[in-house]
């Protein structure tokens, strides 16, 4: 799958350039933001190759709890890797952290290990790791989904979330950000959701059949309503998101023969429609631009298909390996970033030779990163599946 470690890589230098904008091209930054949102178009990338391969890694072990240890073991010792990298370069002093508006250390630990902090309303540690809240709310619902062997139903919950989107828009529902932490505390929630979502992934994960299935489904709930009624986005945006990653795993079925592609062309025809209508309504504002959001995201889609119809065909190595180190890349250079803003602060004028010289130094750091934390989690990940799993 090449095309989809190039698709990673490119979304990875995106976003990069997106957050280094700020401290060397911030003119350039001014001019281009109104008319085509790069952060938006790397997230979008990412979401579309995640919907696209992560269901299909859950059907291929075809059990949930080696699922969880998988995706555990991939995701959170770099995360946790990075943070603690943060945490040591703030107390030297060459890095500053976050407000998190009086939240507890304790508080805002627990959100972030739950990697819902961003649904929590919980401010990130580092900005990037808002997506993963979105990632994770993905994973429960595609737990849910395979738990009530619902999961060849991708399509339909792609149309379905996408339709809700436009509708919420069309009915002028529109929460504020972090709606139910205002409404219950940011605290008490926290708990309650962890709490919640450790519970249903155990379950999930158990022998039982009817343990499974509430495990599942209480999961997909918890990840639904936190969506929906807690983001830090628009509602219509984080109900699209959702629906773009299950547009991914509608190409995938399409693409494996498990449906047709003209289920799968009907469906993304469903989500871009309600999308682009969604943030064609939503209007402009301060930090939304609907011009530069729905450029973004057609691009997105339309990369993403650039890389399927070209999926048969050799993959520079380059490219391949930049996809290889993406999640890497994602999470490291805002470090890199915020030492350079504590330190040398930011430019006044544009500056492309400093532009390009983070990317010398990121990209070296990025591969000794995936190498000796990446590599061996995911070994040790596997090594425990395949102890755990169900005979």
């Amino acid at each position: 799958m090449g095309w989809l470690d190039a698709l990673r890589g490119l979304a990875a230098l995106v976003v990069v350039f997106d957050h280094s904008s700020y401290t060397f091209m911030a003119d350039f930054r001014r001019e281009v933001m109104p008319q085509f949102n790069t952060s938006r178009y790397g997230i979008m990338v990412f979401f579309l190759v995640s919907g696209y391969i992560i269901p299909a890694s859950l059907e291929r072990r075809g059990c949930v709890r080696t699922f969880w240890i998988g995706r555990i073991f991939r995701v959170h010792p770099l995360w946790a890797a990075v943070v603690t990298m943060l945490l040591a370069l703030h107390l030297l002093g060459v890095a500053e952290l976050r407000d998190f508006g009086g939240q507890s250390a304790a508080t805002v630990a627990v959100a972030h290990a739950t990697m819902l902090q961003e649904l929590l309303g919980t401010p990130n540690l580092l900005l990037v790791l808002w997506t993963l809240s979105y990632e994770m709310a993905f994973y429960l619902l595609v737990v849910a989904l395979f738990t009530v062997r619902q999961h060849q139903r991708s399509a339909a919950t792609a149309a379905v979330l996408a339709v809700l989107a436009a509708v919420s828009v069309a009915a002028g529902v529109v929460p504020p950000a972090s709606a139910l932490s205002g409404m219950v505390g940011t605290g008490p929630l926290i708990t309650f959701a962890s709490i919640a979502m450790v519970a249903a992934i155990c379950c999930a994960s158990a022998g039982s059949r009817v343990l499974r299935v509430c495990g599942g489904v209480s999961g997909g709930l918890l990840g639904l309503v936190l969506v929906a009624f807690n983001g830090t986005v628009p509602l219509w945006e984080g109900l699209v998101i959702l629906a773009v990653m299950f547009l991914g795993t509608a190409v995938h079925r399409a693409e494996n023969g498990r449906s047709t592609w003209r289920y799968a062309a009907g469906t993304a025809v469903v989500v871009v429609a309600c999308a682009v209508g969604s943030a064609y309504r939503y209007g402009d504002g301060d930090h939304f631009t609907r011009r530069g959001w729905i450029a973004a995201f057609l691009l997105a889609v339309l990369t993403f298909g650039a890389g399927l119809t070209c999926r048969r065909r050799r993959v520079p190595r380059l490219l391949t390996g930049l996809g290889t180190i993406s999640y890497s890349v994602y999470l490291v250079h805002p470090v890199l970033l915020a030492v350079i803003d504590s330190t040398v602060g930011r430019r006044r004028q544009d500056s492309l030779v400093l532009e390009v010289a983070l990317f010398v130094v990121l990209l070296p750091l990025c591969v000794a990163t995936h190498r000796y934390v990446e590599v061996p989690s995911r070994r040790w990940g596997r090594g425990l599946a395949e102890r755990v799993r169900p005979p």
